[in-house]
């Protein structure tokens, strides 16, 4: 008893880890996709304000340059007013116009001539600048014009005199957005993004964004912004799931963000597929080689991924990993979640699972011990007692009558019968006293056949004593199994899993707990519910305890299925007489209690086939298997409607018996299957049932087939057998 207790309990500890790790799991993945879609949406509003802001900056120099073309010798006027070529070569604002305030600024190397055409681009570019660049300088922090020529027009309140400190020689075609903007490598004319590089004037980290400008099909410009990354790398690092890290990467492998990388002291950034290959590089970088390696494996797993793929699994690495891409750059934003993140909760309440299972099982044996002790020990004493009175011929016995159920119905019987037997006693000895008055010489064979007559009554009341006994007794047993099923299902049923999500949810929050259950809005609710639950638990018990009170419920349908199991659980000979139609009901009954616990109707088409010969017991076992097969297979079906048809019919030398379902149905792909060994559909099933029963036709020399339109329309499985008569005697 102690060994099934334990297994019970090491089971239901099992399924439940693996049920909460499932529901964990799916949840921690759901959690997973919707924070770093979330966080996507946020990081990116940076780039997509920038795109936005290059389109209006677009079309308001287009305009201005179409003005300004119109408007020659201003043009001329005051691009002499605000800039002045020096003695260097290079044409720069006027000194004495730059007073150290937030102003445009211009940088023309000595080789650009000065015609009319580019005056006016210049000086158009200057306008707009000056119009758009304070106000796009809140969340940008350089915005510049470059021009095909080498020149270069920004607005950059940080450094307002950075066109002083630029050298003649200083080239804009030497940094990356330049040539991104030239119609051979931008053809389709879209605003293009740079790498991530350290400014090295302000030291900060920097992407560039650029979007050429064509006027008349003629490239003539390109407009650009330059936007600061330290706060979205800090944020990528720090601002992330509990027990998961960030990163940030490129399609070309260039890595942005990672809580690893070290920044301080390098002015290029690391790229994850050229480093992996420098053991040293990555060593400086990432801390070590197999970091470096472990980031590569994760960055080709992005790259391999489906499109539209969001999460995906590392099970080599125990990892989940979540992926966006950032509209504007086309960025990957990776977010990864390590596998024990999520079964170490699953861990931790499967061990308040398996204490409460061990409580709960206690509690149930302990209440059983008492209800067998009142209900079955006690009564079934006071009959052995009787019994033997009956038997050294004392019927005077005392047993309880007014009970209600099987044990009272036995003692009235075993009252009357002590009656009749104690008054067919006195008959006869008033009928031998009669006859030694009447009749003096038959006086010892009249004593003999009294004797005789009193051992018989006595040996057939003892007789149908014990027969009762022991069908009584099968009666109660059973009831009381089936009531400590039921309760114990009822104990399964307990929702005492909110109680471990009430205790980790006050863990999450027992640093500041007293400001949860005041001012969140799932603590205020806590306490009620906690309220709730514990009165779900009181009435959960009470009717536990009143199952198991009602230990009568269903006998008679239990003790038919005692006689039959009683029938059959001698050792089946290979070959005997059977009734199919009798053995069929058989099969009804010992499923009778599942059938009615499931609300299931019985259909019966059932021809009256005379006897055949074959292997009673395992023509038993396969159609029980069908029936509760059939029966599970029904409960996604509304009550009203679950029905179970039965047929049973002779097709030429063959017997056919088929069960049908209106149930959950089978898909065609799950056919082939269905009879394999381990495989099942249920949770619950062990795919052992339906192999054991093809295995089992197919020794009666018959078929074990399945049939089904698909998922929803149910199954018919039919067992074939041959027709083989019975012999008739000579």
């Amino acid at each position: 008893m102690g060994t099934r207790i334990g297994v019970i309990v090491a089971l239901s500890t099992l399924f439940s880890y693996l049920h909460m790790l499932h529901a964990l799991r799916t949840e921690a993945i759901e959690r997973l996709e919707q924070h770093v879609v979330e966080r996507g949406e946020r990081e990116q509003s940076i780039f997509l304000l920038a795109e936005d802001n290059h389109a209006l900056f677009k079309k308001a120099l287009v305009e201005r340059i179409r003005t300004l073309q119109h408007e020659e010798e201003e043009v001329y006027a005051r691009f002499d007013t605000l800039f002045v070529r020096l003695p260097d070569g290079t044409v720069r604002n006027r000194p004495e116009g730059l007073d150290g305030t937030r102003m445009v600024q211009v940088f023309i190397p000595p080789q650009v001539p000065l015609d009319a055409g580019f005056r006016t681009r210049l000086l158009a570019a200057y306008d707009v600048l000056s119009w758009f660049g304070p106000a796009f300088h809140v969340r940008f922090s350089t915005t510049y014009v470059t021009f095909p020529e080498g020149a270069i027009a920004g607005f950059w309140a940080d450094l307002p005199t950075w066109v002083q400190e630029l050298p003649p020689d200083f080239s804009v075609a030497s940094y990356e957005d330049f040539p991104l903007a030239q119609p051979e490598n931008n053809p389709q004319r879209r605003t293009a993004w740079t790498g991530i590089f350290k400014e090295v004037v302000s030291n900060i980290w920097l992407t560039s964004v650029t979007t050429p400008v064509d006027l008349d099909g003629r490239h003539i410009a390109s407009v650009g912004h330059d936007v600061l990354l330290g706060e979205l790398m800090t944020r990528t690092i720090n601002d992330h799931l509990p027990g998961a890290y960030n990163m940030l990467f490129r399609d070309d492998g260039q890595l942005i963000a990672h809580s690893e990388l070290k920044l301080e002291g390098t002015t290029s950034a690391y790229n994850i597929l050229s480093n992996t290959e420098q053991p040293d590089a990555a060593v400086n970088r990432l801390g070590s080689a197999e970091k470096a390696a472990h980031l590569r494996a994760i960055f080709e797993r992005v790259k391999s991924r489906a499109p539209g793929q969001t999460v995906l699994e590392l099970p080599e690495n125990d990892e989940y990993v979540a992926v966006t891409k950032l509209r504007g750059p086309g960025w990957n934003l990776v977010t990864v979640l390590p596998g024990h993140v999520v079964s170490q909760p699953a861990l931790l309440a499967a061990r308040h699972v398996l204490l409460l299972g061990i409580l709960s099982l206690l509690l149930e044996l302990v209440i059983m011990y008492q209800v067998l002790r009142q209900q079955i020990t006690r009564p079934l004493q006071a009959f052995t007692e009787a019994t033997d009175k009956v038997a050294a011929g004392d019927f005077n016995v005392a047993l309880d009558t007014t009970r209600h159920d099987e044990l009272g119905q036995l003692a009235q019987a075993f009252r009357l019968m002590a009656d009749e037997v104690q008054r067919r006693e006195v008959a006869l000895r008033e009928a031998n006293e009669g006859l030694e008055q009447r009749v003096e010489e038959r006086t010892r064979e009249l004593k003999d056949v009294h004797l005789q007559l009193v051992q018989t009554a006595r040996r057939a009341g003892m007789a149908e004593i014990a027969t009762n006994v022991l069908h009584n007794v099968g009666n109660v047993l059973n009831s009381v199994y089936t009531s400590a099923q039921v309760a114990k299902e009822r104990v399964n049923g307990m929702r005492v899993e909110h109680v471990e999500r009430v205790v980790r949810m006050i863990q999450e929050h027992q640093s500041d707990l007293s400001t949860f259950l005041t001012e969140d809005a799932r603590g205020r609710h806590l306490m009620p519910f906690l309220d709730k639950l514990g009165q779900n638990l009181v009435e959960d018990r009470q009717e536990i305890v009143s199952l198991l009170d009602d230990v009568g419920r269903y006998t008679e349908h239990i003790g038919d299925i005692v006689k039959v199991q009683q029938n059959y659980a001698r050792i089946p000979r290979v070959h005997e007489q059977v009734s199919l139609p009798g053995l069929l009901e058989d099969a009804l009954r010992i499923n009778f209690a599942g059938l009615v616990r499931h609300q299931v109707k019985v259909q019966r088409h059932i021809a009256p086939l005379p006897p055949v010969m074959t292997d009673k017991h395992k023509t038993l076992m396969i159609l029980v298997n069908l029936i509760s097969n059939a029966k599970y297979a029904m409960d996604g079906v509304a009550p009203s409607e679950r029905l179970l048809t039965v047929r049973l019919e002779q097709v030429a030398d063959r017997i056919r018996i088929s069960i049908h379902d209106n149930g959950m149905g089978i898909a065609p792909e799950l056919l082939t299957r269905i009879f394999q060994y381990g495989f099942t559909t249920r949770d619950e099933g062990h795919g052992f049932g339906l192999h054991s029963s093809a295995i089992a036709a197919q020794e009666l020399d018959g078929s074990l087939a399945v049939h089904s339109e698909g998922p929803g329309h149910g199954a018919t499985f039919t067992l074939e057998i041959p027709h083989i008569a019975v012999a008739r005697s000579a």
